[in-house]
């Protein structure tokens, strides 16, 4: 049985990543261990009455003494807590769906730990690389990229023993996102809802943002080079 824990339980990857455990059925090798959300408290409720973890860390304290509350009267095993970054002590693989800068800790303490780091959350490696990459040394320590043009990579890179020396050139692709084709005249009359509308992917509000405007492109070249140790020269972007 592999224990699962999901920081960001209750945004895009963590609903999407519930989904997978729960349609590999009932004799699934997945056992969810600990969920963790900032502040959605009815939904983190209902995750953890469903899956039965054995704990939950909310960020926000108001949102955390509501969750601690009616766990207690009807789940009172399940331990509530404030930091993300202990649900990396109960788990053998921690998924990090948590959105910014707020997931590198949940990315250090799944490294420091030992442990296998599915993660989402690009910012740690674009914001932090220098920190985090001493901790993927650890024994145990394993970083799987859950973007899908990373993980595509990371499973072609893995019967490589030298990346540098095998690979000439990484190709990172993009469908252009709603605004392909627009002319810089154009685009001045883009609103938030326009961007919201991604043709592609169905995603939280920030990365669609992101996707929308390609920023999310640019900060996905950073990641690569963290992930791979690929210079940037080598890295492109075709939008197809």
């Amino acid at each position: 049985m592999v224990r699962v824990a999901i920081a960001g339980s209750t945004g895009s990857i963590g609903k999407q990543t519930l989904e997978v455990i729960r349609a590999s059925g009932e004799s699934s090798k997945y056992q969810v261990v600990a969920l963790s959300a900032n502040s959605s408290v009815d939904e983190v409720l209902e995750q953890a009455r469903t899956y039965k973890p054995s704990m939950v860390a909310i960020a926000e304290p108001v949102a955390r003494k509501k969750v601690a509350e009616q766990l207690k009267l009807t789940d009172p095993k399940i331990e509530v807590v404030d930091d993300a970054a202990q649900l990396a002590t109960l788990a053998d693989v921690v998924v990090n769906g948590v959105v910014g800068f707020a997931g590198l800790t949940v990315t250090m303490s799944t490294l420091k730990n030992g442990k296998r780091l599915a993660l989402a959350n690009k910012e740690s490696l674009i914001a932090a690389s220098p920190v985090v990459a001493p901790l993927r040394k650890i024994a145990g320590a394993e970083i799987v990229p859950v973007d899908s043009e990373h993980c595509a990579i990371h499973q072609c890179l893995r019967g490589s023993q030298n990346v540098s020396r095998d690979v000439s050139r990484l190709l990172l692709t993009a469908s252009g996102g709603p605004f392909r084709g627009r002319t810089a005249k154009s685009l001045k009359d883009v609103s938030v809802h326009d961007a919201l509308q991604h043709p592609t992917w169905s995603m939280g509000p920030k990365i669609t943002v992101d996707s929308s405007t390609l920023m999310n492109k640019g900060l996905e070249v950073i990641e690569a080079h963290a992930l791979f140790g690929v210079g940037y020269d080598a890295i492109s972007v075709v939008v197809h």
